[in-house]
């Protein structure tokens, strides 16, 4: 398994740990909800029925952008070559590794050090459509693109 297939895994483990996550989240919520009784402090249980309301809708927020990740990664083909930052590419520059793909934060194989980013985020957006030799500034930071595969 070459290195993008291996970041694109641990992406995909990433999602699923999140997932399930959201779904554990989810169940308690659903629980919780189901076992509120009416009880003689009217107001007081309003308030727990409410926050749990409250709960149910961020925890939907979630699952939509776990699902979101999910079909992101399922539009990478990691055994892909490529010579332009695109999703699914690795970039190697002189300030880190950066795989385009989600946002999933650092991911460590074999000592070096890599960055899961969405193409969307602010470094992403930089990223896209460059090639190697190129050069970019980040917080004041020049970048250059040393290789993309």
């Amino acid at each position: 398994m070459n290195v993008k297939e291996e970041l694109h895994k641990q992406c995909e483990e990433y999602v699923n740990q999140r997932l399930k996550t959201v779904e554990s989240i989810i169940l308690s919520n659903q629980k919780a909800l189901a076992s509120e009784t009416k009880s003689s402090a009217g107001d007081k249980h309003e308030t727990g029925r409410a926050m749990l309301q409250l709960e149910m809708e961020k925890a939907g927020q979630q699952l939509t952008s776990v699902q979101q990740m999910k079909e992101v990664l399922e539009r990478i083909d990691a055994s892909k070559e490529t010579d332009i930052a695109s999703l699914g590419a690795l970039i190697e520059t002189n300030l880190g590794n950066y795989f385009l793909s989600i946002s999933a934060g650092q991911i460590v194989l074999k000592n070096t050090t890599y960055f899961a980013i969405s193409t969307s985020s602010p470094i992403g957006k930089l990223l896209l459509g460059k090639k190697k030799g190129e050069a970019l500034v980040w917080n004041g930071r020049k970048i250059k693109i040393h290789r993309i595969s």
